[in-house]
């Protein structure tokens, strides 16, 4: 028996020497990157960390990046990037220090990390022992993991801020709670500037071939300042920064029959405000347009969201709500009596993809709009593998000019799948009105930079920046 104690206890001391040792050559490697910005909040984590990762390129930083959100990527200097490589294909916190560790072979000016933890312990921890942020970014507090961070917006507002770093500086264009936010960075010492999205113009916006929003894009502006980057060189590299995988995109499809349908992805804002601002902005822009349409996919691990996307069928104003998933009376049951009866039931996750979606495109008009809200995972992903299958439209051609063929009869030629197109090429430009400057600066694709390393043993070349000399903020409502 004393000997199973002494190898235990000669076990323990391996253990704890071997995680003193990597604490102590993880700490060696964040002392390699200056600057270290991370992104934290409930919505727009991935697209804000591009743009800053986008908009400090720009400003000539060698910069590296890593979002989680809908494909975990990390990002090379150049703005190339590669999946994160998981085991088992399991997320786990302790994979940012390999992503440290990689970041700190290019002796970057700075790192830009999406904030991966949904536990509020697991956050101080990523703060703390993990990333040790000298400039964080919590974009908003909306309703989502209310399981984890709390019941409430305000309780949500302080599990955010565990994030925020002590001493240091925090970014945000949270409004309704920024006072909130405010009691939690001075109990931290950091300072807590409100990046102001009204700042952000329409002109400004335009230069984007992918849809973004104004907060986003003035948190990105904000981070950029801090770095001593001004406007216009930050909002370039911004514009030239690859967008997400899960960027909020419309596709064009001809249903049999002729229809023709505009569908928007709306599955990655899957919080009620986020969902109602991507579909009201879309709208706005014209990228769908009405009678519009909304798919809500339910799953038997998200019945309170199920619940959710069906209490804002009223602010949609849809023709038709077509529920699809499990259970689905979680969202039915949800929507409003008045509005009820336009909802439609496709059978649930045991009906075959292609029945369900005959069912669907069979209630839609000649021309119409489908928004798909919800969570992907489950029916949501094999109504988007149907669609991918319907050959695409432009405004130009016909329903009956394309593919050779009427669709009074068999088409004379197989119809094929519409082709894929290049990644990160839109396909929608929802700002087709760009200046002749915009349009030449489209043109040419950026070249990436190249960066060469000094010789082994030689320091690394200063920095080409001066840090930011405290610009002056001001909270929402100062009237400075």
């Amino acid at each position: 028996m004393l000997f199973l104690y002494c190898v235990l206890l000669l076990c323990c001391l391996v253990l704890l020497v071997a995680g003193v040792v990597e604490q102590r050559r993880h700490e060696a490697n964040l002392a390699q990157i200056p600057n270290r910005v991370l992104v934290n909040g409930i919505r727009g984590k991935s697209s804000i960390t591009r743009l800053c990762a986008g908009a400090l390129r720009g400003g000539g930083l060698v910069t590296v990046a890593k979002t989680t959100g809908t494909a975990a990527r990390f990002i090379h200097p150049d703005a190339t990037e590669e999946p994160v490589y998981r085991k088992f294909g399991i997320a786990n916190v302790v994979e940012q220090i390999g992503i440290v560790r990689r970041a700190a072979a290019y002796r970057p000016h700075a790192l830009v990390m999406e904030c991966m933890a949904v536990m509020p312990a697991l956050q101080e921890i990523n703060q703390s022992k993990l990333i040790q942020s000298t400039i964080g970014v919590l974009c908003n507090v909306r309703e989502d993991h209310v399981a984890e961070m709390g019941p409430t917006l305000d309780d949500i507002a302080r599990s955010l801020s565990r994030s925020m770093p002590h001493g240091g500086i925090c970014v945000t264009a949270e409004k309704e709670r920024f006072h909130v936010l405010q009691e939690e960075a001075d109990a931290r010492n950091c300072t807590l500037l409100y990046a102001d999205p009204d700042t952000v113009s329409d002109d400004e916006l335009r230069g984007f071939s992918w849809f973004t929003f104004k907060e986003n894009v003035a948190i990105a502006l904000a981070v950029a300042e801090l770095l001593g980057i001004d406007r216009e060189t930050a909002l370039q590299g911004m514009y030239d920064a690859p967008p997400d995988p899960g960027v909020l995109s419309v596709e064009r499809y001809v249903a049999p029959g002729g229809k023709r349908v505009r569908f928007a992805n709306v599955f990655a804002a899957n919080d009620p405000e986020s969902t109602l601002m991507n579909i009201n902005q879309l709208l706005d822009l014209g990228a769908v347009d009405r009678p519009l349409n909304v798919v809500i996919n339910c799953r038997p691990d998200r019945v309170e969201r199920n619940g959710q996307m069906g209490a804002i069928v009223p602010d949609l104003m849809p023709d038709k709500v077509f529920v699809i998933g499990h259970p689905a009376k979680s969202a039915i049951d949800a929507i409003p009596a008045a509005w009820r009866g336009r909802a439609v039931d496709l059978g649930g996750d045991q009906r075959d993809g292609g029945e369900f979606m005959d069912d669907l495109l069979g209630h839609l008009g000649e021309s119409s709009s489908l928004v798909a809200i919800g969570n992907i995972h489950g029916q949501g992903e094999v109504l988007l593998e149907h669609l991918a299958e319907l050959p695409g439209f432009e405004d130009e051609p016909e329903p009956e000019e394309l593919h050779g063929a009427t669709w009074d009869h068999e088409p004379a030629v197989p119809r094929q799948a519409a082709p894929q197109p290049p990644l990160y090429v839109p396909h929608l430009d929802p700002y087709a009105d760009l200046s002749a400057a915009q349009e030449a600066r489209y043109a040419q694709p950026p070249v990436p930079r190249q960066y060469v390393h000094p010789p082994h043993g030689q320091p690394w070349p200063p920095h080409p920046y001066e840090p930011h000399p405290n610009p002056q903020w001001q909270s929402p409502g100062d009237p400075r």
